[in-house]
């Protein structure tokens, strides 16, 4: 029988660097890696769009 607690929506998962890590379970501390690492790879991703279009841009303004 579900409880009460599983109806509830549960809290988006967000994380503040430097914050207070020590009253996380060990779960709580790997879906912030989760999350931080996927943040990470779509951080690099924008970066290589923008370094492409720069380059891209550079190529045609330096002819």
């Amino acid at each position: 029988m579900a409880t009460e607690d599983d109806d509830r929506p549960r809290k988006k998962i967000s994380h503040e660097i430097g914050q207070d890590l020590s009253l996380l379970s060990v779960e709580e501390l790997a879906e912030r890696v989760t999350l931080l690492k996927s943040e990470i790879a779509r951080l690099e991703e924008a970066a290589t769009r923008k370094r492409a279009s720069r380059d891209a841009a550079n190529s045609i303004f330096k002819s």
